[in-house]
């Protein structure tokens, strides 16, 4: 793994507020669970980056030893790792998502 990899990982986390790591980009995802963490951001109208692990193999493999999560999809918020699909569906029946986008300043649609 290089230390490029990772280093970019840094840099678009760093330069995006909203960052989600998937399978496919955010208007064509490429698996269920990269869709449902879309569906949810969609829903709460946050606007985020998508990075397709898909058309980069080494950004694939790089952002799970990054995270030390070995699943896609995972979303970050302000620099943090929030987690994967069933963490994120669950943060966002419960509440739980909207409070931590609040608390970081990320606008999102209460109605939602």
């Amino acid at each position: 793994m290089s230390e490029e990899v990772l280093d970019r990982i840094r840099r678009d986390i760093d330069e995006n507020a909203v960052v989600l790591y998937m399978k496919g980009t955010p208007i064509f995802p490429q698996c269920g669970f990269s869709s449902a963490v879309v569906q949810v951001l969609g829903r709460l109208g946050v606007k985020f980056k998508g990075f397709d692990v898909l058309s980069d193999p080494s950004l694939r493999e790089g952002i799970k030893r990054f995270s030390d999560w070995p699943t896609i999809p995972q979303l970050y918020v302000k620099g943090e790792f929030i987690g994967g699909c069933d963490i994120v569906r669950e943060m966002y029946q419960t509440g739980e998502l909207q409070a931590l986008l609040a608390e970081k300043g990320i606008a999102y649609n209460d109605a939602a």
